[in-house]
C-alpha cells in the first residue's frame, strides 16, 4: 500500500483528490493527532508562530489550511482588524465554528471553504498570512506561494509551520521510519486502517525541506526569508515578507 500511496501523491493530479479524502476522514481526530505527533508541543509552536507574526490591531490576518482553528484563534488575542480562516475540508470548518461559538467574547471571524492554491480573495487584501502544516499538503507548492504572494499587501508577512525533511540521510531515514511506525499504530487504533497516517512520512519524502521552501519563497519574490528550526530541525517555521 505504501508504494501505491507514494505513486498517488507523486503528481498534483493524484495528490489533490487523495488529500481531500484524507482530511475529510481524519477531521474529527486531527487535533489529537497533532498533539500526539508533536509530543504535546504543537500548540506551543503555534503560539510561537503567532508571536513572531507581530500582529497589530491594524492588521488583516489570513490563516490558510486553518483546520479547527488553532492558529486563527491564537491570532485573535492580538486583536487584528480582520481575521479569516480558509480550509479545504468542510468538516474542519464545522469544528472551527463550534469552537468559536463556545467562546462568544472572541472577535468575529470569517471561515471559508476553499483551496489555498486558488484563493477567492482580492489582491493585497491581507497584512499577515499564517499556515500550519499547509504547504506540504498542497499539490503544487509554487502555485500556493504565488497565491499567497498575490493576496498579501506590500510589506505583508508570511509565517509557515510544518514538518521538515532533514537533509542528513541517516536522520531522515530514522525520522521517516519513526513516523511510519507511529502513524500505522495510530491509524489502526483511531480508524482501523494502518495506512491512514502513513501519508505524513510519504508527504515528507517529496517535500523540498526547509532550504527548498526558502528558495521557492525567494523565487516567488519574497524577501527577508528566515528559517527557524523547531524540535532540533525536525520541524520548521518559515518567515518571509512581500516587498
Amino acid at each position: 500500500m505504501t508504494k501505491s500511496l507514494r505513486a498517488t501523491i507523486a503528481t498534483p493530479g493524484g495528490k489533490a483528490p487523495y488529500v481531500r479524502r484524507l482530511f475529510a476522514t481524519i477531521a474529527d481526530r486531527y487535533d489529537l493527532i497533532t498533539v500526539l505527533l508533536s509530543y504535546g508541543q504543537d500548540r506551543r509552536w503555534k503560539r510561537r508562530l503567532v508571536r513572531l507574526a507581530d500582529i497589530t490591531p491594524a492588521d488583516r490576518v489570513l490563516d490558510l489550511a486553518c483546520g479547527t482553528g488553532d492558529i486563527l484563534f491564537e491570532t485573535l488575542h492580538r486583536d487584528p482588524r480582520r481575521a479569516v480562516g480558509i480550509d479545504l475540508t468542510h468538516r474542519m470548518l464545522v469544528l472551527a465554528r463550534q469552537r468559536n461559538r463556545a467562546h462568544p467574547p472572541r472577535p468575529p471571524i470569517t471561515l471559508i471553504a476553499a483551496d489555498m492554491s486558488v484563493l477567492p480573495l482580492h489582491p493585497a487584501s491581507f497584512d499577515v498570512i499564517t499556515t500550519g502544516y499547509g504547504l506540504r499538503n498542497v499539490p503544487d507548492i509554487q502555485q500556493a506561494l504565488h497565491e499567497i504572494h498575490r493576496v498579501l499587501a506590500p510589506r505583508g508577512r508570511l509565517l509557515s509551520l510544518d514538518f521538515n525533511r532533514p537533509a542528513n540521510r541517516l536522520v531522515r531515514t530514522l525520522y521517516l521510519a519513526y513516523l511510519s511506525v507511529v502513524g500505522s499504530l495510530l491509524g489502526l487504533v483511531l480508524h482501523g486502517d494502518a495506512d491512514t497516517y502513513r501519508y505524513i512520512p510519504e508527504s515528507i519524502r517529496t517535500y523540498p525541506g526547509d532550504q527548498g521552501i526558502a528558495r521557492m519563497l525567494e523565487n516567488e519574490g519574497f524577501r527577508e526569508v528566515r528559517i527557524l528550526p523547531v524540535l532540533f530541525g525536525l520541524m520548521t517555521i518559515h518567515m518571509a515578507r512581500k516587498v
